[in-house]
């Protein structure tokens, strides 16, 4: 992990250097986050009344996720054609439906944005956003993206993703020992495969899962793995627990052998879309209008249970290319643009407990920035 640290450092001091950025911050000033839009006129949307926007401060799992009419935010054409380039670990999983579908709809072309969406995996984007390569990253504030901000990089997120439906099991599973219930399960000293290291947000819902246990994401023994090998490993006995995603977890649910512990917490969004300087500052009228498309783009084809419309889950198998069978064998996300409060302030905790960060956590007003969304949407704080 002090390899990781020190590489994470040194992207950092190059970019900054190439960048010719200085250790100055937006928010020295005081602002509280919203100096990217400054005084901007935030007028009321059509379609987007009360139900719009949630109080960030409502943690509460079963809240239901801000909702415009279908169709709306209606787009508002920018002057000029403006290319857009967003990064993403993958094309294939299903949280990164909406950007594919608005993209194919042409949701992005309505508001005269040309996106291309490319695939990158984080601490490849970080860097290129830091320096205004790319534009956007679909992704999450994952501990190497903290580790940017308090090295400098101008980087906000901007925007959630989704949560999942209370009936999914992503999450931890343990195969039980011997006279073992999911009840009385101690997982201090176990060994846990994933293919997701300590520095990503599933720190925060696998401490959670983990304390309830017994345990600690300093208290268990980790085994990174491929995606391909993570159940397998928990069924040979490799480890004795591991965090299963959709729709792999489906091959253990109702196993008597083992015993689900707890996956991402219902109602908060731990990824989403994060912003650089060029959608922050420099053009902040595209950036909202990309909010704008993505918010309209859930709000007609993921505002409840997609999966319900046979035709719909054909259609976004064939866009995921990914079997139909598998997309229809999990619940619907709950998708959600929004970004509750303190989100980022837990993340950086079980960061520090991980062992991937050290110091104070970055407030908010250095991490998030919800004021897009909210003139996306006609909220006026």
């Amino acid at each position: 992990m002090r390899r990781r640290a020190y590489g994470v450092s040194v992207v950092v001091a190059a970019v900054l250097a190439s960048a010719g950025c200085s250790s100055k911050y937006a928010d020295d000033s005081g602002s509280s986050g919203t100096a990217a839009v400054g005084n901007r006129s935030v007028e009321p949307v059509d379609g987007c009344g009360k139900s719009s926007w949630t109080d960030p401060a409502d943690l509460s799992p079963t809240r239901t996720p801000a909702r415009c009419r279908p169709g709306t935010p209606a787009p508002q054409l920018l002057p000029k054609t403006r290319k857009v380039t967003i990064a993403t670990g993958t094309l294939s999983a299903e949280y990164v439906a909406p950007l594919e579908v608005a993209l194919d709809k042409g949701e992005f072309k309505k508001e005269g944005l040309d996106v291309t969406l490319k695939v990158l995996p984080t601490p490849d984007a970080l860097p290129l956003l830091a320096k205004g390569d790319i534009d956007a990253m679909w992704a999450a504030p994952e501990a190497a993206v903290m580790n940017g901000v308090e090295g400098g990089f101008d980087i906000k997120w901007v925007a959630g993703n989704f949560s999942p439906d209370p009936k999914s099991k992503s999450g931890l599973w343990v195969k039980l020992k011997k006279g073992e219930a999911a009840a009385d399960v101690r997982m201090a000293g176990r060994r846990m495969g994933t293919m997701i290291g300590k520095g990503s947000v599933i720190a925060y819902p696998m401490e959670k899962a983990l304390a309830i246990h017994g345990g600690g994401l300093d208290k268990i023994q980790y085994q990174q793995l491929g995606s391909a090998d993570v159940l397998t490993a928990l069924q040979n006995g490799g480890v004795d627990s591991a965090w299963l995603l959709d729709p792999v977890w489906r091959k253990v649910d109702g196993n008597p052998a083992y015993a689900f512990l707890g996956g991402q917490p219902l109602g908060e969004p731990l990824g989403g879309m994060l912003y650089g300087r060029s959608l922050l500052h420099d053009d902040v009228d595209a950036g909202v209008a990309l909010l704008r498309a993505y918010i309209r783009t859930v709000n007609t084809y993921f505002a409840g249970d997609y999966k319900s419309d046979p035709s719909f889950v054909t259609y976004l198998a064939k866009l995921l290319k990914t079997d139909e069978a598998v997309l229809k064998s999990t619940p619907s996300l709950l998708m959600d643009w929004e970004i509750r409060a303190g989100t980022t302030t837990r993340l950086q905790a079980a960061y520090k407990a991980a062992g991937v960060s050290k110091g104070a956590a970055l407030p908010e007003s250095r991490t998030v920035d919800r004021s897009l969304y909210e003139e996306a949407v006609g909220h006026q704080p």
